[in-house]
């Protein structure tokens, strides 16, 4: 049997067993180490994502929560506040009411403010100056109100 005989014979036989006559053999990757890369895909996707969607109810709930720390008369014509911004986003106060009344308003006194602004974690002081003082012994509703709506009242007693 000479050699190309023998080539022929293995054609043969590997046609009847469905092998086809490509010699060269292909490697590929066991299918239990394809689902452990696609599992790894998949958690790696689902973590990203989870990272995302908590960034975005980060960013949309903050909130602003003024602590009025200490509050009062130096005199009866001379309020302080000590205001401290204890929630995660900036707030900025606009008015001022005594007594119900907003800060300049006839009947309230002083002069109207201009808005002040409190980064989260910061603290201001803010001195009231009324033009007519109160009475000893009275108290005094004083509520601090801000951009977003939200009022912080406190009361004094005048000394």
């Amino acid at each position: 049997m000479n050699l190309q005989n023998k080539e022929r014979k293995t054609f043969i036989l590997s046609k009847e067993k469905g092998y086809s006559m490509n010699t060269k053999k292909s490697k590929g990757i066991s299918p239990v180490i394809a689902t452990v890369i696609l599992i790894a895909i998949a958690v790696a996707i689902a973590i990203a994502v989870a990272f995302w969607a908590a960034g975005l109810t980060g960013a949309f709930t903050r909130f602003e929560k003024l602590e009025i720390t200490s509050a009062y008369a130096e005199s009866a014509s001379t309020i302080v506040l000590n205001v401290k911004n204890t929630g995660s986003a900036d707030a900025t106060i606009t008015d001022i009411f005594i007594n119900g009344k907003p800060l300049g308003q006839e009947g309230a006194g002083g002069s109207a403010i201009s808005p002040i602004s409190l980064p989260s974690g910061s603290t201001t002081s803010i001195t009231l100056t009324f033009t007519t003082g109160f009475t000893s012994g009275v108290t005094v509703d004083v509520k601090v109100h801000t951009a977003s709506g939200t009022d912080y009242p406190k009361a004094i007693v005048i000394p």
